[in-house]
């Protein structure tokens, strides 16, 4: 796997794949790609400061219908999602994350916290209290909840492909999308759904009558995950341009 996966960088060949971004130390341009632009690594300016002020724009609005609501459990995501937004301007200062990428991320934010404080009216199908989350898009078989699971990690899994993809560039070599380097950020895109997961399992422990649901609830978030980090997965290796094309 490590010879077809990271062969040294061929100079001639330039560009980098789409699906991974991050600078080699030879670069003299950011990658690019059909999939649109590949911001340089440690860049901040119009398009990044762009998702910074929509999700800004829509966390405060939550911020302040959870503190005048007494929402414990959605404070406590609120929380984690404002500790998250750092993480994210580390990740991209070091790798350069696909602008698409940071969009997706605020999107999926949005989407977290429209699920458990937007309400859906009590003719919908639902189980339990009448918001988004709980609400069956396919009756007794899709959940609007699953669908953000698969949507949200299987984002989680293009962005561990970026940090690898930029990881090996820096060390002279080229990250093509073999079937092991796919396996290790699949495999990672499904750590950070388990992460998840510990985040509901602690909300459950701290704060009475959540809205997190049970074991069934949490088996079936794991496969929504493992789903989307798979699709992701295919989807890299199905689009990334190769040498032999």
């Amino acid at each position: 796997m490590a010879r077809d996966a990271a062969r040294p960088r061929d100079e001639s060949a330039g560009g980098a794949s789409p699906a991974g971004s991050g600078r080699g130390p030879r670069d003299p341009q950011p990658a690019a790609g059909a999939a649109g632009r590949t911001f340089a690594a440690g860049r901040f300016g119009r398009p990044q400061a762009a998702v910074v002020a929509f999700t800004l724009a829509y966390l405060l609005p939550f911020a302040a219908r959870c503190l005048l609501g007494g929402d414990r459990e959605f404070l406590l995501y609120l929380a984690v999602m404002l500790l998250l937004v750092p993480a994210v301007a580390a990740v991209h200062a070091a790798v350069g994350l696909h602008v698409a990428a940071l969009w997706g991320l605020s999107l999926w934010g949005l989407a977290h916290l429209a699920g458990g404080l937007v309400r859906v009216p009590e003719s919908w199908p639902h189980d339990g209290a009448a918001v988004l989350y709980n609400w069956w898009l396919v009756p007794g078989r899709l959940k609007y909840d699953q669908v953000v699971h698969f949507l949200g990690f299987g984002l989680s899994t293009w962005i561990c492909w970026q940090g690898l993809a930029a990881a090996l560039r820096r060390r002279g070599c080229d990250p093509r999308p073999s079937a092991g380097l796919l396996a290790v950020a699949a495999l990672a895109g499904m750590g950070l759904g388990a992460v998840n997961e510990i985040v509901e399992f602690v909300a459950v422990l701290m704060i009475p009558d959540t809205n997190v649901g049970g074991y069934v609830n949490t088996g079936w978030d794991l496969v929504a995950n493992a789903a989307g980090a798979v699709a992701a997965a295919v989807a890299i290796g199905a689009l990334s341009p190769r040498a032999d094309r």
